[in-house]
């Protein structure tokens, strides 16, 4: 949860150009972001991939009026609501785009191409009919910032008390550097989103750099199996909420739209 997942930028950024809020172009650039290329391959009446542009384009032409986030893990199908091949491929990926108003899924492969040194990322969106039917588990964004308020004292109470090394200084001075590097050119969400999926974002986002640095930085005080073990076992709630809240933020513009 150190960077923002790409299905992440697709939803958010989708979601401003139906609204009209930005270009296709600022849509599919931003969408993209570091990586080489996007491309969406299994659009109805399309032969073979397209381009960003030309997919969201047919995707709003197929009914689509929002984009919604999956972010699965193993024994938490978050966001997904099937059919069986759909939610294995966005397991496997651990995210997943869901189109509200239309029947498609679109899940992203990764791949590395280029000579050592100037290695860049080529993606290749599936796209999948989907079962219309709720998400599952998705909170709403009050809940998720109630979660989350609880989830970030808890984590920092359960690191101190096992004398991890994420829990003090250094995690902080990580925090800190992570969201400088991330505040530099770069839009949290996208136009249109509310201040509190903003806020809600970024708050998730330290809960997860939190657990990252915790894991990153070895056992610390833990002198034991079993005490590595607690650390994982008392963080993996804590993991969860701040997923289930990125879910939330992403979703708010269709939550929104949908309530009138």
């Amino acid at each position: 949860m150190l960077s923002e997942p790409r299905s992440g930028r697709l939803a958010a950024w989708g979601n401003a150009l139906l609204a009209g809020l930005v270009s296709p172009d600022d849509a599919a650039l931003a969408i993209v972001g570091e990586d080489a290329v996007h491309r969406v391959e299994g659009l109805p009446g399309e032969a073979g991939p397209v381009g960003l542009t030309l997919a969201l384009g047919r995707l709003r032409g197929l009914g689509a009026t929002g984009f919604r986030v999956a972010l699965p893990v193993p024994g938490h199908p978050l966001g997904l609501s099937g059919p069986p091949e759909f939610n294995a491929r966005a397991l496997d990926a651990e995210e997943a785009v869901v189109t509200s108003g239309a029947p498609f899924g679109l899940v992203p492969e990764v791949s590395e191409a280029g000579p050592a040194g100037d290695v860049h990322a080529e993606v290749v969106w599936r796209c999948l009919a989907v079962r219309e039917a709720p998400p599952a588990d998705v909170p709403s964004l009050s809940e998720a910032e109630r979660e989350l308020a609880e989830a970030l004292r808890d984590a920092t109470a359960v690191l101190a008390r096992l004398d991890v090394a994420g829990s003090g200084p250094v995690a902080e001075a990580a925090v800190d550097a992570y969201r400088a590097r991330a505040e530099r050119g770069r839009e949290v969400l996208a136009p249109g989103y509310p201040p509190r999926a903003v806020r809600v974002l970024e708050l998730a986002q330290r809960v997860g750099l939190l657990i990252a640095v915790a894991h990153e930085n070895g056992p610390g005080g833990a002198v034991s199996a079993s005490e590595i073990a607690a650390r994982s076992e008392a963080l993996r709630p804590v993991e969860r909420v701040a997923r289930r809240a990125q879910v939330a933020a992403y979703n708010a513009y269709v939550e929104e739209r949908g309530r009138g």
